[in-house]
C-alpha cells in the first residue's frame, strides 16, 4: 500500500503550518513525564543513506567525547529515567561506546541501541553480538525493506546481503528467538515520498519471507514515516517532490496520534551534549529552552517538564496516518 502523491491539486493547496493547526483544533501538545533519554553518540556512520535526517556519513567527525558521556551518565544517576535509548550515527564507532553501555547496565538501567546491523561485520574485532547479550541490550535494526534491490538503492550497494549476514549473527547469540529475552526489532522505511503501510501488515510479510528466505526470526517491525528534513529533504528536492511529499503529510494529519507522541515522555541529547524534545528537532538546532542552548547537566527533569515542546511543520511526519516515532506506528 502506498499514498499517492502525484496529484496537481495536492500542490495547490494551501498547507497550514502545523502549530496553527494545533490552535484551531484546541489540542494541546504537553510533556506528561520523562521515561526516556535518546543519546545520539555522533554523526559518524558507515553508511550514508538517502532518507537519512542525521545526515550521517563516514566523513563527519561530530562524535560524544568521554567527558560528555560522563556528564550524561551523572544526570541518568540523578534521575529516575529507566530506559537509555542510544542512537548516532552508528554508535558504535563512537570510542566511549561500550564504556557507555557497560556504566548503564551497571546501573540497572534498560538499554536500547539503534543499530544499522552492517557495523557489525565491519568491527570484527569487537565481536558485537556478544557484547549486546552480555549487556541485554534491546536491539532496534535498520532493514528498510526485506528485498535486496530496494534496500541497495537506498542504503548502498552489498549493504543488504551485509544485513542479513548480521541478522543471522544476532540470531545465533539468541537474539529475536523465542523465551531468549533478547528482543531484536526491525526497522521499516519507504523507499519513496509515501507513508508507510500499515505497521502489522508489514510485520507479517517481513517475518514470512525473512524466515522462508534466511531462516531469520526477529521479534518486532516498527515502520516509520521519512521526515523532510537534512539529507531527505535536499533528496525529496532534487526528485522535485519536497512540497507535494509535505503536502501529503499534511493532509493525512491524524489527530489521534498527539497523545502517543514521543515528544511527550522522552527527551534527546546530542553529541555536543545539549538537550532537544525530539532527534527531528537536534538536527534542525531547535534547543530545548525555546531555542536557548542547554546542556546536559545545566538543568533538571523537574525544569525540563515545565518547558514547552518546540514544534515545526516536520512534525507533520510524526502525526500523518498511524503516525510515526521511535517505537513505529502511533495508531493502527
Amino acid at each position: 500500500m502506498q499514498y499517492n502523491v502525484h496529484t496537481n491539486k495536492m500542490l495547490k493547496e494551501k498547507m497550514t503550518p502545523f502549530n496553527e493547526n494545533l490552535r484551531k483544533l484546541s489540542i494541546a501538545l504537553d510533556r506528561e513525564r520523562i521515561d526516556v533519554l535518546q543519546v545520539n553518540l555522533g554523526k559518524l556512520c558507515n553508511q550514508s543513506c538517502a532518507h537519512c535526517h542525521v545526515d550521517a556519513g563516514p566523513n563527519r567527525k561530530e562524535v560524544m567525547t568521554r567527558e560528555t558521556v560522563n556528564n550524561v551518565l551523572d544526570f541518568i544517576a540523578a534521575s529516575q529515567i529507566k530506559i537509555i535509548d542510544i542512537t548516532g550515527g552508528a554508535p558504535e564507532l563512537n570510542p566511549n561506546f561500550e564504556y557507555f553501555v557497560s556504566s548503564l547496565k551497571n546501573d540497572k538501567r534498560h538499554i536500547i541501541v539503534r543499530c544499522n546491523l552492517t557495523i557489525i561485520l565491519e568491527l570484527p574485532g569487537k565481536d558485537l553480538p556478544q557484547f549486546y547479550k552480555k549487556n541485554r541490550v534491546e536491539l532496534i535494526c535498520s532493514l528498510p525493506c526485506y528485498e535486496q534491490g530496494n534496500v541497495d538503492r537506498e542504503r548502498g550497494q552489498g549493504v543488504y546481503k551485509k544485513s542479513i549476514e548480521a541478522l543471522k549473527m544476532l540470531n545465533k547469540v539468541g537474539y529475536g528467538k523465542e523465551h531468549s529475552n533478547l528482543t531484536l526489532s526491525l526497522v521499516y522505511n519507504p523507499s519513496g515520498p509515501f507513508l508507510p503501510p500499515p505497521q502489522k501488515i508489514l510485520k507479517a510479510e517481513y517475518k514470512k519471507e525473512l524466515l522462508n528466505q534466511y531462516g531469520i526470526v526477529f521479534n518486532n517491525l516498527y515502520a516509520l514515516t521519512n521526515v523532510p528534513i537534512n539529507r531527505y529533504k535536499k533528496y525529496l528536492k532534487k526528485i522535485g517532490k519536497y512540497k507535494i511529499y509535505l503536502r501529503l503529510l499534511k493532509k493525512n494529519f491524524n489527530p489521534n496520534t498527539i497523545k502517543h507522541l514521543m515528544c511527550k515522555t522522552q527527551v534527546n541529547v546530542g553529541w555536543d551534549g545539549k538537550i532537544y524534545d525530539c532527534d527531528f528537532n537536534q538536527m534542525l538546532g531547535l534547543y530545548l529552552h525555546n531555542g536557548k542552548t542547554c546542556k546536559i547537566g545545566e538543568t533538571t527533569l523537574k525544569e525540563i517538564m515545565e518547558i514547552n515542546i518546540q514544534t515545526r511543520d516536520h512534525c507533520y511526519g510524526c502525526t500523518a496516518g498511524s503516525g510515526s516515532s521511535c517505537g513505529g506506528s502511533l495508531t493502527q
